[in-house]
């Protein structure tokens, strides 16, 4: 039923569809340096489940509203990502002012979980040949590798935060602009 080709293309494409949320979690680990594992863990679970659920309603979804959708996801990823990064820079020069340290928030976390999901959304619609069984166990795949990319992106973000210092929030913050506008302008090539 699943062979190793499809074992493969299914690896390939979650890693694919991982890097936005490892550089947006690596942002987060530059941000909070002394973040411990549970935090790590929920980010990556944040982002691993919106990798994973993207997708499956991509498929659920099918083609009816493909062109609309596809139309949209370039701007709604470039308008949260800057909002997030722009955020984060400013949040950064004021902090340099008063040395206080945000925490991450849940809904600044889902908001980073949607905005680096909705290219997987897209993903979903070119799995209409699959089966529904081949699905679920894609996007388990996908959410799967996200998680461990995420938690591992967090870890790295830490490290070079250490060294980076007072400026790592505000690499963070530009990190966050580059990936809206990448996933901008490659949606119009």
């Amino acid at each position: 039923m699943f062979g190793a080709r499809f074992f493969i293309n299914s690896v390939l494409l979650g890693v694919g569809l991982a890097m936005d949320a490892s550089a947006v979690s690596m942002a987060n680990g530059f941000k909070e340096q002394n973040m411990k594992i549970g935090k790590m863990a929920l980010i990556a679970l944040f982002f691993g489940i919106f990798q994973g659920i993207m997708p499956m309603a991509g498929y659920l979804v099918g083609h009816a509203v493909l062109s609309i959708i596809e139309r949209i996801v370039p701007y709604l990823s470039l308008i949260v990502l800057l909002y997030l990064g722009i955020r984060m820079i400013v949040g950064a020069l004021k902090k340099e002012e008063k040395k206080e340290i945000k925490a991450l928030t849940i809904g600044a976390l889902f908001m980073q979980a949607i905005a680096t999901s909705l290219d997987a959304l897209s993903v979903g619609f070119t799995l209409a040949s699959l089966s529904l069984s081949e699905v679920a166990v894609c996007v388990t795949i996908i959410a799967l590798e996200t998680f461990a990319i995420s938690i591992f992106s967090v870890e790295i973000g830490k490290r070079v935060g250490t060294k980076l210092g007072d400026k790592a929030e505000i690499l963070g913050g530009a990190i966050l602009i580059f990936i809206g506008l990448e996933i901008f302008i490659t949606s119009f090539l």
